[in-house]
């Protein structure tokens, strides 16, 4: 008589199995038309990022003309509620002295960053030609000799000599030729929001928190501007007055009259006046810590003689020297006097006073192709030799 004998428990054992038998094939697959042992964790994440870094790319040029248009359109007003409502209030409040200083010296901010702006945003960076005689590289998209510290900008499409980054607050990339125009802007931006904030202070105070308690003083307007959020109710609304209260009611009896319209009219215009110089104070004390970050950045960066991008290279090479027991020196790096001077392009014709202090066009030092090291020299029997 025949045996039955019933495999039911085994479908689970012959299943795993297949499951293997399917993973590990999927997995020789991969590994036969895909592996690669000098495949990293940063080219997988960059294969990754791929897709955004092409829609970054092919969208800056319009982000960069619509944060060009910001900043003029925002430098703009706040320049024109100076006039209107700041400048005044110091005429009122100041000597003839103090008149004519904030009246200088805010003049000579607004030259200053208006000028170097422009020339930031509309001066070519730089480009290598041709025929380059000191060759450290081709370009791998270019198809052309790259010269020391030249980098390629995928936004612009082109290489960059002494290339830092691309800017799209200038809509330009920030090479050799405009470096300069770009730190100076910085630097005297900072210093116009600063000056604004600390000028207009009383003003926006009176109109931002009135006759309100404060709990902290009011330089801390963060705080307060929580406080009152958190304590006031719909009818409280926070940096209203008497005039606010008149446009958002017309028909509301203020001070036991009713508001014509002529009252109307003019509440609009202080209304107007009074969003100006809350917003004013706001974007100025903002801008103002956010330049002094990126300010400090930069200034690091040219005391140490390199680039936003060179810093990336370097800290590379200086992790991979280090496994080595060796010390990366960075060849650019002449200390901290002689880099700014370098950066600046100071020369014994060339004064911090006219040359920085005021709008000037003079042309950086070198050409952009060949650069002097701190680490080789070349004597004159045309011998490099290292220092």
């Amino acid at each position: 008589m025949a045996q039955v004998q019933w495999k039911v428990f085994e479908c689970p054992r012959r299943l795993k199995a297949k499951m293997c038998w399917f993973l590990e094939s999927f997995r020789l697959i991969y590994m036969s038309l895909c592996y690669n042992q000098f495949t990293t964790w940063n080219s997988i994440i960059d294969t990754a990022f791929e897709p955004m870094f092409w829609i970054v790319d092919h969208t800056a040029h319009y982000i960069g003309v619509i944060m060009v248009t910001m900043v003029v359109l925002l430098t703009t007003m706040v320049v024109m509620v100076f006039y209107i409502c700041i400048f005044p209030h110091i005429v009122y409040v100041t000597d003839v002295f103090w008149c004519g200083f904030h009246f200088f010296f805010s003049h000579w901010l607004l030259v200053n960053i208006v000028f170097n702006y422009f020339m930031a945003a509309f001066t070519k960076p730089g480009h290598p030609p041709q025929n380059v005689p000191e060759v450290v590289s081709i370009c791998k998209k270019c198809i052309a000799p790259k010269p020391p510290r030249t980098h390629h900008c995928t936004v612009c499409g082109t290489c960059i000599l002494k290339m830092d980054h691309h800017c799209p607050w200038l809509n330009n990339c920030v090479g050799l030729y405009n470096h300069r125009y770009f730190f100076q802007f910085i630097c005297y931006m900072w210093l116009g929001t600063l000056y604004v904030s600390i000028a207009g202070y009383d003003v926006f105070k009176q109109h931002f928190f009135g006759n309100k308690e404060l709990i902290v003083p009011a330089f801390f307007f963060p705080i307060n501007i929580a406080y009152h959020v958190w304590t006031s109710d719909s009818e409280d609304n926070l940096g209203m007055n008497v005039t606010t209260l008149k446009l958002l009611d017309p028909n509301k009896d203020i001070f036991l009259g009713q508001t014509t319209e002529s009252e109307i009219k003019a509440t609009l215009e202080d209304q107007l006046l009074h969003n100006a110089i809350i917003l004013q104070f706001l974007l100025c004390a903002g801008v103002t810590v956010a330049l002094s970050l990126l300010a400090v950045w930069h200034a690091r960066l040219i005391s140490e003689g390199q680039t936003s991008i060179e810093q990336h290279i370097n800290n590379k090479e200086r992790a991979r020297l280090k496994k080595k027991n060796k010390i990366f020196r960075n060849p650019y790096d002449f200390g901290i006097i002689k880099n700014w001077k370098l950066f600046l392009g100071l020369n014994k014709n060339r004064s911090f006073i006219r040359h920085i202090l005021f709008p000037s066009t003079h042309d950086p030092i070198g050409n952009g192709i060949t650069w002097e090291t701190s680490t080789f020299k070349l004597d004159h029997s045309h011998v490099l030799d290292l220092l």
